[in-house]
């Protein structure tokens, strides 16, 4: 029998990959489900199960951030994402199964199938590592192309101290103090920068965390960077900000 654990920031994409694998997998047995990352990179360190499905988009944490602060890594990984992605390439290459959502019955049994014939190598937690070598120090250390009115500016992540949503544009904040507006929503530009330097510790706010000075709990809670922009922290953002704080 096969060990499995989902992560999911969705608990209907759970509810529905939970019914996919008891009425098509039968050798799986889904042992827990987190929609929390940080509650299941604890539970992934404790269980050691054998398979992981995780979905690589999630708010609080993403998918690459989770697997970089993992103990344990000697389990199959699945990867469940609606977006067929940058990410894609990486994980062909370097043997990480995927699925797309809206997941398709036939696929997931082929990734379990694989997950059966893996079940025997010890090398499992090496393809996980490989696979955050290729895409982490990539995007770290990158310019980014950022599309203005008329012309592309090409920054480090380290220049960018926060970046705000105004409806459908999105306001970059530079540590020269310059303001851009871009055409683009907050989501469309944290994937852009997709480092894990920044966080999204609200829905109108991505902050470069090495750019944050003070965390007050009182009043908000709130953050106050090292231009002494005040900054606040969503509710349900709080406790993995905090995690990633104290990394």
């Amino acid at each position: 029998m096969i060990k499995a654990i989902i992560v999911d920031d969705e608990s209907n994409a759970i509810k529905n990959l939970k019914w996919e694998i008891e009425n098509f997998c039968q050798d799986v047995e889904v042992c827990d489900a987190f929609t929390n990352p940080v509650e299941a990179i604890s539970a992934i360190n404790y269980l050691k199960p054998d398979c992981v499905f995780l979905d690589i988009e999630m708010p609080e944490m993403d998918g690459f951030q989770l697997l970089s602060k993992l103990t344990f890594r000697g389990f199959d990984l699945i990867i469940t994402t609606a977006f067929d992605n940058y990410a894609i390439k990486a994980f062909k290459e370097n043997a990480i199964d995927y699925l797309l959502k809206p997941i398709d019955s036939d696929d997931l049994v082929k990734s379990v199938e694989r997950v059966k014939a893996n079940k025997s190598k010890d090398d499992l937690g090496f393809e996980i590592k490989k696979v955050i070598q290729s895409i982490t120090p990539k995007t770290e250390r990158s310019k980014i192309a950022i599309p203005l009115s008329g012309k592309t500016i090409f920054v480090s992540p380290d220049e960018i101290r926060y970046c705000k949503s105004n409806g459908n544009y999105t306001e970059v904040y530079f540590t020269n103090s310059k303001r851009e507006m871009l055409s683009k929503k907050l989501k469309d530009i944290e994937q852009l920068i997709n480092n894990d330097r920044f966080f999204r510790v609200h829905n109108s706010y991505f902050v470069n965390i090495d750019h944050i000075k003070e965390f007050v709990r009182t009043d908000g809670p709130y953050l106050v960077l090292n231009d002494n922009t005040s900054i606040p922290i969503s509710r349900l953002k709080k406790n993995a900000l905090i995690e990633l704080l104290n990394q």
